[in-house]
C-alpha cells in the first residue's frame, strides 16, 4: 500500500466518488443483464443440492461409508478438508436433518465424476438416523444436502504447520479427509493422528488410513479395550501420550464423542497449550442435557406446550424438557432450517416471544445481541415452561 500523505489519503474517498460519477455519466444507456460475479458465487455456494446415493460400503463391522453425487450431474461445490455436510432425511414422512463430517477429500469432489462421502457408525440405541443410514438407506435414494459447512479446517494464517489430531470413534472422519488431501499434495500441513478405539477389529476406516500413511501423515492407534496381543498404544488419549507424539509448535484438532471432549479439555490444560492452538469440532446436540451444569433436574420429566408462529400462522406442539426445540419441531413436522445442530452456525436462530428455556452451555454460539434480545439457536435450547416462539417461513 502506498501512503501519499495524511490529507491525500483522508481525501481518497472523494476522489473515488468523483471517479464513480464520471463512470456513470459515460456508461452505456443499455442495461447490463449479465451478472458474472453473481453467477460464480451461486455456482460455488449453491445452498441445498439434490444428491443421489451412488454407493454404500462397509468400513468396519459397525460403520458404513455413503457416497453421494449431484442429481443434475454438475460439479459439486468446493469445500475444505474437515468441513461437514448437512443432509435432510425423509423418514416415514418426517423430514429430519443431520450434519456429518465429510470423510472424502476436496480433490475427490473436484475431479471428473466428483463425489462426497460420509461415514456413519451404528448407534448404541440413541441415534435413529445413524441406524437408518446403516440399515435402510440404499443406492439410488435422493436427499437434499448442503455441502461445505463449518469451521473445523486447517488455516495456515491461524494454525501451526504441525497438527495433532485427537480422534475417537467416528470422529476420525474429518481427519481422514485431511489425510487424503495431504497425500494428494493439495494440503500443505503435517498431520499426526492419535486415534482412540475400543478394539482393533472395529477401527473405522482402518485400511484407508493405513494406505494414506506417508512422510506427512502419521497414524497412531490407541486401544482402550482389553486385547492381550495388541502391541500398540493403550488406554486413553492422555496428556502423557499426546506429549509423546508432539514435536515443536503444534495445533491440536479434536473430534469425537462428547465424553471424550470433557476428558481432553482437562488433558490439554495439563500441557499448557495456548488456547489459539486448540480446535474442538462441534459435536451435535447434547446426548443427555440433564448432565450439564445449571440444568434444573426437577424439570426433566415435564412436557410443555410451545406455540410456534410463522407469519400469521400458529401451531401448538408438545415439547419435552429434555429435547431441544428443533427436535420438538421436527416431531410435529414443522420445518426449520438447521445445519450444525450444535448451537454454532445460527441456521436455526429463533425469536423467543415468551417462556423460559435452558441453553446448553457448551453449545451456546449466540452473539451477545441475540442473548440481549431473547434469540436462541433452537438446536441448543430446551423448554422449561410453556413457550411462544417465532420461526422463519420456509
Amino acid at each position: 500500500m502506498k501512503v501519499k500523505g495524511f490529507l491525500k489519503d483522508v481525501g481518497g474517498a472523494s476522489r473515488v466518488t468523483k471517479a464513480r460519477l464520471s463512470a456513470f455519466e459515460n456508461a452505456s444507456p443499455i442495461p447490463v443483464k449479465e451478472d458474472p460475479i453473481g453467477n460464480v458465487a451461486r455456482e460455488w455456494h449453491p445452498g441445498k443440492l439434490e444428491l443421489v446415493v451412488q454407493d454404500i460400503y462397509p468400513v468396519s463391522p459397525t460403520a458404513k461409508t455413503v457416497r453421494f453425487v449431484r442429481a443434475d450431474g454438475k460439479q459439486l461445490p468446493p469445500f475444505y478438508a474437515g468441513q461437514f455436510i448437512s443432509l435432510e432425511f425423509n423418514v416415514n414422512g418426517e423430514i429430519v436433518s443431520r450434519p456429518y463430517s465429510l470423510s472424502s477429500a476436496p480433490y475427490e469432489a473436484r475431479q471428473e465424476n466428483g463425489y462426497v462421502e460420509i461415514t456413519v457408525r451404528k448407534s448404541k440405541g440413541d441415534g435413529f438416523i445413524a441406524d437408518y443410514v446403516n440399515n435402510e438407506l440404499k443406492v439410488g435414494d435422493h436427499l437434499l444436502g448442503n455441502v461445505g459447512l463449518g469451521q473445523f479446517y486447517y488455516e495456515p494464517l491461524r494454525d501451526a504447520k504441525r497438527v495433532m489430531a485427537l480422534a475417537g470413534g467416528v470422529g476420525i472422519t474429518p481427519f481422514a479427509s485431511m489425510a487424503k488431501e495431504i497425500a494428494h499434495g493439495t494440503l500443505d500441513m503435517d498431520l499426526t493422528i492419535l486415534y482412540g478405539s475400543v478394539s482393533s477389529d472395529d477401527i473405522i476406516l482402518k485400511d484407508q488410513l493405513a494406505a494414506l500413511t506417508c512422510d506427512r501423515v502419521k497414524v497412531v492407534h490407541v486401544l482402550s479395550g482389553d486385547e492381550p496381543n495388541w502391541t500398540g498404544e493403550r488406554g486413553f488419549l492422555s496428556a502423557e501420550l499426546i506429549e509423546k507424539y508432539t514435536e515443536g509448535d503444534t495445533s491440536y484438532f479434536i473430534c469425537g464423542p462428547q465424553v471424550m471432549y470433557k476428558f481432553l479439555r482437562g488433558e490439554i490444560q495439563k500441557l499448557n497449550v495456548p488456547q489459539r492452538r486448540v480446535r474442538f469440532e462441534v459435536f451435535g446436540q447434547a446426548k443427555d442435557i440433564t448432565t450439564f451444569p445449571g440444568y434444573p433436574l426437577e424439570k426433566r420429566d415435564e412436557v410443555y406446550t410451545v406455540t410456534v408462529r410463522r407469519g400469521t400462522h400458529e401451531d401448538r406442539i408438545p415439547a419435552k424438557a429434555t429435547e431441544s426445540l428443533v427436535v420438538a419441531l421436527e416431531r410435529a413436522n414443522i420445518r426449520i432450517d438447521t445445519a450444525c445442530r450444535s448451537g454454532e452456525c445460527g441456521f436455526c436462530r429463533t425469536k423467543v416471544l415468551a417462556g423460559d428455556y435452558y441453553v446448553c452451555p457448551e453449545n451456546d454460539g449466540r452473539r451477545g445481541a441475540d442473548k440481549d434480545f431473547n434469540y436462541v439457536h433452537a438446536c441448543a435450547a430446551y423448554p422449561l415452561s410453556d413457550m411462544t416462539i417465532k420461526i422463519p417461513i420456509e
